[in-house]
C-alpha cells in the first residue's frame, strides 16, 4: 500500500508540474483570482486551462465517484493530491457552492438521475450555484421560513423571498428551502433546485460597507419548479438542510487556513514597516502579534487535517463543523486586522491604483460578515457548549 501511494505521489507531482499554468501558482489577491465556472464565466488567464485539466482527471472533486465526474481517489490519495498542490502553490482549480455544499447533499440524498444530471456538471465547472436559505424573518431561526411551494400536480409554484443569497446575481441555479406544509415547522420544509433564469426569479444586490455586493435579495413570483427537482422526500428537506449546513460551515472555516503562495500577512508587514538590523520585522509588538497568529493558524491547520481524516473515516463528531466554522472565521478576521494594522493609516486608502482600489481595506470590512454567514458565532458556540462540552442548556 505504501509503495502504491509513493507511486501515486510521484506521478501526481509530475502531472501537476506539467499541467498547472504559471498564473495558477500565484497567491489569490482578489475575488477575480478565484475561478467559479458557470454558464457565463469571466475567466482570467490560466483559469480555464487549469480547471479543464483538473476536471479531465476528476480532480476538481477528487474524492467523488468517477461515475459523477470525480476522481474516485481514496482519502489517502486525496490528501496526497492536496499536499502536492500546496507544494507548488497551485490554486484551487474551481470554487463552487456545488462542490462544497450541494454536492455532498446530492451524494447522500439525491436520486441516481439527479446525481448524473447535476454532479457531473458541477465537477466540470459548467453550472454555478447559490443557496436559498435565509429570509428576512428567518435568519438564525431558519426553520421558520415562509417561502411557499404550492402543489400543482407534477410541479410546485414557488413564491417568497430569500436574503443574503451569495452571488445570486451570478449563479445559474439555486438550491432552495421552501415550505410545503404549514402545519409543521421543521417537518414542513422541502429542498428544491431550480434555474435562476426561470420566469418569476429576480435578484437585487445588497450593498455592504466594503462597497462590494456578494450578497443579494432573491425574489420568487409564481416560479414553476418540477417535482423531479426536489431532493429527498417532500417535507423532509430539513434533513438535507442540516446535512448541507455542516459542509457549508466546513467550507467557511477554510478562511482560517493560510492561502497558498507565500505569506501575504508577513510580506505586507515587511514591505510597509521594514526589517531591523537582525533581519526581523522592525515593529516588535506587531512581530509578536503576527507570531501569535501564525501559531494559532498552524494549530488550526492541524485540527482541520485531523477533522477531515475523521470525517472521511466516519468518526467525526456532528458538531465539529461548528468548532471549525467559529475558529476559522475568527482567524480570518484576525488575519485581516493584522494586515490593516501593519499598513497604518495608509491601509485605509480606498480608491487609488496603488491600493488596487482599496482591496485590503474592503477585504477587511468584508470579513466582518464571516461571524454571521453560515450560522452566527453565537449559534456555533451554543452548539459547541451543548453538543461537545455537554453543558446544561
Amino acid at each position: 500500500m505504501t509503495q502504491d501511494l509513493d507511486t501515486f505521489r510521484s506521478e501526481t507531482r509530475a502531472w501537476l508540474e506539467a499541467n498547472c499554468p504559471p498564473e495558477m501558482r500565484q497567491p489569490v489577491r482578489s475575488e477575480k483570482d478565484a475561478c467559479w465556472g458557470g454558464r457565463n464565466p469571466d475567466f482570467q488567464p490560466g483559469q480555464k486551462e487549469w480547471m479543464d485539466a483538473m476536471a479531465s482527471r476528476g480532480w476538481t472533486v477528487p474524492d467523488w465517484p468517477k461515475a459523477y465526474g470525480g476522481g474516485g481517489l481514496s482519502p489517502a490519495e486525496t490528501k496526497i493530491l492536496r499536499e502536492e498542490m500546496a507544494a507548488i502553490k497551485a490554486r484551487n482549480p474551481l470554487n463552487s457552492f456545488g462542490i462544497s455544499m450541494l454536492g455532498p447533499a446530492l451524494l447522500k440524498y439525491g436520486t441516481e438521475e439527479q446525481k448524473l444530471e447535476y454532479l457531473t456538471k458541477i465537477a466540470r465547472g459548467e453550472i454555478r450555484w447559490c443557496q436559498g436559505y435565509s429570509e428576512p424573518n428567518a435568519g438564525s431561526d431558519l426553520a421558520s421560513l415562509a417561502t411557499s411551494a404550492e402543489d400543482a400536480g407534477d410541479h410546485y409554484i414557488v413564491n417568497g423571498q430569500k436574503v443574503w443569497t451569495s452571488y445570486a446575481d451570478k449563479a445559474d441555479w439555486i438550491f432552495c428551502l421552501v415550505r410545503t406544509d404549514k402545519s409543521s415547522k421543521q417537518g414542513g420544509i422541502s429542498f428544491v433546485l431550480f434555474d435562476m433564469a426561470s420566469e418569476g426569479v429576480s435578484t437585487k444586490p445588497i450593498l455592504l460597507i466594503s462597497g462590494y455586493s456578494p450578497f443579494c435579495e432573491t425574489f420568487m413570483d409564481n416560479v414553476k419548479v418540477p417535482k423531479s427537482q426536489r431532493v429527498h422526500d417532500e417535507n423532509k428537506g430539513w434533513d438535507v438542510a442540516k446535512y448541507l449546513l455542516g459542509h457549508e460551515r466546513e467550507m467557511i472555516s477554510g478562511m482560517g487556513l493560510a492561502s497558498s503562495g507565500g505569506n501575504p500577512l508577513l510580506d505586507g508587514a515587511i514591505a510597509t514597516i521594514g526589517l531591523d538590523s537582525e533581519g526581523r520585522l522592525a515593529d516588535p509588538l506587531l512581530r509578536a502579534a503576527i507570531a501569535t497568529f501564525e501559531v494559532r493558524a498552524k494549530a488550526f491547520g492541524s485540527m482541520s487535517e485531523r477533522f477531515i481524516d475523521e470525517l472521511k473515516a466516519g468518526r467525526a463528531h456532528p458538531a465539529q463543523p461548528s468548532m471549525m466554522k467559529y475558529y476559522g472565521t475568527e482567524l480570518n478576521k484576525s488575519r485581516h486586522e493584522l494586515m490593516m494594522a501593519s499598513g497604518g493609516s495608509d491601509a485605509l486608502e480606498w480608491e487609488s491604483e496603488g491600493s488596487r482600489g482599496g482591496a485590503e481595506a474592503r477585504a477587511w470590512l468584508r470579513t466582518k460578515a464571516n461571524s454571521i454567514e453560515g450560522g452566527t458565532s453565537e449559534v456555533q458556540l451554543n452548539i459547541i457548549a451543548k453538543r461537545i462540552l455537554e453543558l446544561p442548556a
